[in-house]
């Protein structure tokens, strides 16, 4: 049995590329949280990344009242009680952190995400880039491939760059040859790095136009505090960020399974 008086939930975000999971408190206080890469085995690294969040919060699954699963692969989560869309679960964990008016830009692995909610967290709409890496975690990995540097180190590169090498095309395949052409032509490496987030920043925001206080989440998000700045003065006014800007779909997973009224064994 579930221990009812610990009051204890997860939300399990299993990703293309990354799996998240979240354990929340009764008060909505995160107790434990990790990130895996998904693999090829969704249903293990959901399991995986639970008992690893579950181990940072000195739980065990015994504590878990319900889980629930979002993502990509939320149906692959065999222990999760119900599922619900990233969509949703970003949606709801962004809004459980500022609740008010939004406009949330997810930055994913093999996607993107521009989330609209009204003053009640109503969801307004919403536009998905799902056909093209551009803009994406994805894309960033192969520019640092290409490069020959570590993907940890461009942030600190754009934001020490000295000017900005523009790329003139969204495709990852065509920006590839781009950049390797302005290496060959003597460009900084650092002016190169900033013009591939700022590629990144405008295929995002071309999906969907900003009407409410914006709010950033993602994987590319958590690593690169200057891909955010950079945005900011792009759009001309200050943007939000979670404390976890990786695990916010599996902190609204965690959060629908508070309000939930069943309860699960994980």
């Amino acid at each position: 049995m579930a221990n009812f008086e610990k009051g204890i939930f997860a939300g399990i975000d299993v990703g293309s590329s990354t799996t998240k999971a979240v354990i929340l408190d009764s008060q909505g206080e995160i107790k434990g949280f990790s990130v895996k890469a998904s693999g090829t085995d969704f249903n293990k690294a959901a399991r995986d990344s639970f008992h690893t969040a579950l181990d940072m919060g000195g739980l065990s699954s015994t504590d878990v009242r319900s889980v629930f699963s979002t993502g990509y692969g939320r149906d692959n989560v065999d222990f999760a009680l119900d599922a619900r869309t990233e969509i949703s679960c970003h949606g709801k964990g962004c809004f459980y952190y500022f609740p008010k008016a939004l406009s949330i830009i997810d930055v994913g692995g093999q996607d993107n995400k521009i989330i609209h909610l009204a003053e009640d967290g109503r969801r307004t709409g919403f536009k998905m880039n799902r056909k093209c890496a551009a803009g994406t975690g994805a894309f960033l990995e192969e520019m640092a491939a290409r490069l020959h540097i570590p993907l940890e180190e461009m942030n600190d590169l754009a934001a020490n760059a000295g000017d900005v090498v523009k790329l003139g095309s969204f495709c990852t395949v065509f920006s590839a040859t781009e950049v390797l052409e302005h290496i060959r032509n003597g460009k900084k490496v650092s002016d190169i790095v900033k013009g591939i987030f700022l590629s990144m920043i405008k295929r995002v925001l071309e999906m969907d136009a900003l009407w409410a206080s914006v709010v950033m989440t993602g994987g590319v998000v958590a690593h690169n505090r200057y891909f955010v700045d950079m945005t900011e003065d792009i759009i001309g006014s200050r943007i939000l960020v979670p404390d976890y800007p990786q695990v916010t779909g599996a902190i609204g997973a965690a959060l629908y399974a508070k309000d939930s009224k069943s309860t699960t064994q994980a």
